[in-house]
């Protein structure tokens, strides 16, 4: 299976929601702003929500450095295909300079991390993480994306590369452009025509004749159906 199917698989599957000191200032993107602060009216705000949420997007955590790293690595873990963009093209670094504010024990161990990426990275090439070739990144990457297989040496990096691959996969596949590469149509309402034949024949069920001309009316599909007090439909 291809890395982008399995982080997709992962977030679909529901693993990937399970997630997810300041530095120079760096302006996000209008439209992580945009995505992230909603109205006062969108969701009802309590006065102390609204602050918090200001006082996020006043602040910012990681360093250009750093950023420069979490964007290398976002990439890595989540490439441009044919069929859609890299996670830095759907604004997922942005996205993360956000979690580290909004939840601060994410903080320690992100920033840790990339500490602990630059030091290794500079014992093999001698060049820090993000200033390295690819190939050198993905080996690096390698000794701590398995957690099953990696060294206890390198414990540390294997916490840190797990959260934010987690928060990668998280932030990419709930972003707009994300969404659009999953192909994620959502529900639709008002159109159902039943059970498809196939399933119930497959678990040997049918509709009761008396009640399936009422389940089923396209011509009713704007209709609400009404109960009596019994439960049963009336109209």
């Amino acid at each position: 299976m291809k890395r982008r199917d399995s982080l997709r698989t992962i977030v679909l599957s529901g693993a990937g929601a399970g997630l997810v000191l300041s530095g120079c200032k760096t302006e996000p993107s209008k439209g992580v702003i945009e995505a992230i602060e909603p109205t006062q009216s969108s969701y009802g705000r309590t006065p102390s929500e609204k602050e918090h949420d200001e006082k996020i997007m006043s602040e910012t955590f990681f360093n250009t450095h750093e950023m420069d790293t979490v964007r290398v690595l976002c990439d890595l873990i989540i490439p441009a295909d044919d069929n859609s963009p890299s996670a830095t093209e759907a604004e997922v670094p942005d996205f993360i300079e956000f979690m580290m504010k909004d939840y601060p024990p994410f903080q320690t161990r992100i920033r840790g991390g990339l500490m602990w990426l630059d030091h290794a990275s500079n014992e093999l090439t001698n060049t820090n993480f993000k200033d390295s070739n690819e190939a050198n990144q993905i080996n690096l990457l390698d000794r701590i994306a398995y957690p099953d297989h990696a060294a206890p040496e390198d414990a540390p990096g294997v916490k840190f590369f797990t959260l934010l691959r987690n928060l990668t996969a998280t932030g990419y596949f709930t972003s707009e452009k994300g969404i659009k590469a999953l192909n994620y149509k959502g529900n639709i309402p008002n159109i159902w025509d039943g059970v498809p034949q196939e399933v119930l024949d497959k678990h040997q069920m049918t509709y009761d004749p008396k009640y399936a001309t009422i389940y089923v009316k396209p011509e009713d599909r704007e209709s609400v159906i009404v109960w009596d007090e019994q439960g049963n439909i009336i109209g």
